[in-house]
């Protein structure tokens, strides 16, 4: 199996140095390298193949977010892990907007920060689901045309839309497929076609665009 590779962006030597310890000692987890700024961490990524890159949401050169922009540029098929100091909404929305696959604080124990990152490698979501829903009612986009929602519902079918409202249940691929008693990647096939339709690029951001559209409920 193909170890899942993960570069530590994280500002801090001894949690920097913790994270690496925690993650070394999981099968199938290789660190590449740690970068200390997010210049560094650019650069890492267009040079190496990075899995997943776990990230402090606030670093020395830049933003998280810009970051995440940049490692979106440069590797679009590498998931981002955010770590946060605690459970910001507006940190949380940030993460979501700047294409995070997983959030987790700097709290989290070890076995949810190696959970974040092999879902993350896997192309899941690990998003604490009440903070989610809450940060979501409050940024939800206020739909007054009635024809405009419908005319969003139109563009998806009733199969992609079941899709999407598992999802936003926090259900992964293989647990969708035995719901809805299709294929994994008859699943996969319908997240493609949701993704692209809502013009987002991850799992995470359609479920969030879908709910601010008030597609679904949360």
């Amino acid at each position: 199996m193909t170890p899942i590779r993960v570069l530590v962006v994280q500002n801090h030597p001894l949690l920097a140095s913790t994270i690496v310890e925690i993650l070394q000692g999981e099968p199938g987890l290789s660190v590449c390298a740690v970068a200390r700024t997010g210049a560094d961490a650019a650069l890492l990524v267009s040079q190496e193949t990075v899995t997943v890159v776990l990230m402090e949401h606030r670093l020395p050169d830049m933003s998280g977010p810009a970051l995440a922009g940049l490692i979106r540029t440069a590797s679009p098929e590498t998931a981002i892990v955010f770590q946060c100091a605690d459970e910001s909404e507006t940190d949380l929305l940030d993460a979501i907007d700047a294409g995070a696959t997983a959030y987790v604080t700097k709290s989290a124990m070890a076995d949810q920060i190696v959970e974040a990152v092999r879902r993350a490698a896997q192309g899941e979501v690990l998003i604490p689901v009440a903070l989610f829903a809450k940060a979501i009612a409050r940024q939800r986009r206020a739909i007054s045309d009635a024809d405009a929602l419908k005319a969003q519902l139109a563009a998806f079918t009733p199969r992609e839309l079941d899709v999407l409202h598992l999802l936003a249940g926090g259900l992964d691929t293989a647990t969708i497929a035995l719901r809805l008693g299709i294929a994994p990647h008859t699943v996969e096939w319908h997240v493609r076609h949701v993704i692209e339709k809502l013009h987002v690029h991850s799992k995470l951001q359609a479920v969030v665009a879908a709910a601010r559209l008030g597609m679904i409920d949360l």
